[in-house]
């Protein structure tokens, strides 16, 4: 019955209550604001990206000798925290919901903190066995992608409410609802979501999924969806890996390959297993609590208005939006960070010192060579490391002197993303019912979908 109580209460709202001109002004201000931080790209030090992006480059530039050293400080309490709250319970935790679903956790996250935190104190202090904190491996993690993540999750957190809490995705839910509920199976709302993370980061885009999940917006299907399919990489990252690779002079063509190959598979993918047979209920805890439908009588973007406005209204100050960006920051600082540390370091030992990927990339060499792609035996590897790292299969596939081959490899790195050092790790660590299992299953579904999607765009403009 009580989450009977909690459904529609936007909806349900009556428009004369809230249509007033200072809600109007509380849904706009704050509305245009997140749009122009998360959505707007802005050419920046010679390269395109978000306000967001600024503020953690700016951020991470300032901190830089000092960062790497504050989150192992932050790794280790994590971890001291945790022992507490596990084996202690004191009050101050067990009664707070939010400090409880944060450090009393499972044994398996405990041991995966436990993990990212002495690989972290063994990089710094450059102790223990050289195969964790060398440059390729735990020190890649630590002094390249911990920063990176720390400073953006840190900006993105706290400006996050500006998109979700303030009516935009009320707004631009119930306007694109009619494009993507046929074409993905989606609310309109997965657009943000999408633009967020083609604008910003990708990692960023699982983030809003999460909480639009836990909040009760999507359904275990549509929120599984969404994650693995519309957490597209940015066009920063993207410009990198082109870069990294040798070919920037083709960037136009090889982004408009990687977003009509993303198109197709996200077209495909939710309509197959395990994304298809995820439960289409919302989370438990707090109910169904969207509605996109429009009423008879009125216009869609009548009906947009109204529900963000309504949406608006019901933030009576600043103090509680700010609590929830601030928590959103320690939930990734505290919770997700240590995971990152701890499988990120795992991956690239298993990628740097061991034939796994190779071994696994036998099946891949013929078929490649079917579909004509030069050094196809060196390519093979490229097509499966992208499962531990974004950014591997450019590194594997720099060496190749054919540039066909170079870019099917980065075009088909950043249509499969899933990825264990950052998505992955958000992904298992959420309340989104997605298994490692599920996350196999979809990166090798997506790389069979784009990959003669790529090639044969690679050989009509290699032709």
């Amino acid at each position: 019955m009580e989450l009977e109580k909690k459904e529609f209460l936007i909806s349900e709202v009556e428009p004369k209550e809230t249509m007033t001109t200072a809600n109007k002004m509380k849904f706009i201000v704050p509305s245009l604001l997140g749009l122009f931080l998360f959505l707007i790209p802005i050419n920046y030090g010679g390269k395109w990206t978000i306000g967001v992006g600024i503020l953690a480059e700016s951020a991470q530039g300032l901190t830089a000798d000092y960062l790497p050293g504050f989150m192992v400080g932050v790794l280790v309490l994590s971890v001291l925290l945790t022992l507490v709250a596990r084996f202690a319970e004191p009050r101050w935790v067990m009664k707070s919901d939010f400090l409880k679903g944060l450090f009393h956790v499972s044994g398996f996250w405990l041991v995966m903190r436990i993990a990212g935190a002495s690989f972290a104190v063994m990089v710094i202090l450059k102790v223990g066995p050289t195969f964790i904190w060398n440059d390729f491996t735990g020190g890649t993690v630590l002094y390249e992608l911990v920063p990176v993540l720390t400073m953006w999750f840190l900006f993105a957190g706290l400006l996050m409410p500006l998109l979700l809490e303030f009516g935009l995705m009320e707004f631009i839910g119930t306007s694109l609802r009619n494009i993507m509920r046929p074409l993905f199976r989606l609310p309109g709302r997965s657009s943000i979501d999408a633009v967020a993370s083609w604008m910003g980061s990708g990692t960023v885009g699982v983030l809003i999924t999460t909480k639009q999940y836990e909040e009760g917006y999507y359904t275990k299907r549509e929120a599984a969806v969404i994650a693995t399919n519309f957490s597209v990489a940015s066009i920063a990252f993207s410009l990198v890996v082109i870069s990294f690779i040798g070919l920037d002079h083709m960037f136009v063509q090889f982004y408009v390959t990687v977003m009509v190959a993303g198109l197709i598979a996200a077209i495909i993918c939710p309509r197959i297993p395990p994304l298809s047979r995820k439960q289409d209920t919302y989370y438990e805890e707090v109910g169904k609590q969207i509605s996109e439908d429009v009423p008879k009588g009125k216009t869609s973007r009548q009906w947009a208005l109204e529900r963000a406005v309504a949406k608006a209204s019901q933030v009576k100050g600043v103090s509680g939006v700010a609590r929830k960006g601030f928590q959103n920051v320690l939930d990734i600082w505290f919770g997700l960070i240590p995971l990152v540390m701890a499988l990120g370091t795992v991956a690239l030992v298993i990628v740097e010192y061991t034939s796994i990927f190779v071994y696994m990339s036998y099946p891949f060499v013929p078929i490649l060579e079917l579909m004509r792609i030069p050094e196809a035996q060196a390519a093979a590897p490229a097509l499966l490391v992208g499962f531990a790292d974004m950014f591997l299969p450019a590194v594997v596939g720099s060496g190749i002197e054919s540039e066909l081959t170079r870019f099917v490899i980065a075009a088909v790195s950043l249509t499969q993303l899933v990825y264990m050092s950052e998505i992955g790790i958000l992904l298992l660590r959420s309340k989104i019912p997605l298994s490692f299992l599920d996350l196999v299953i979809v990166f090798f579904q997506r790389t069979i979908i784009t990959l003669p999607i790529i090639v044969l765009m690679a050989h009509f403009l290699f032709f």
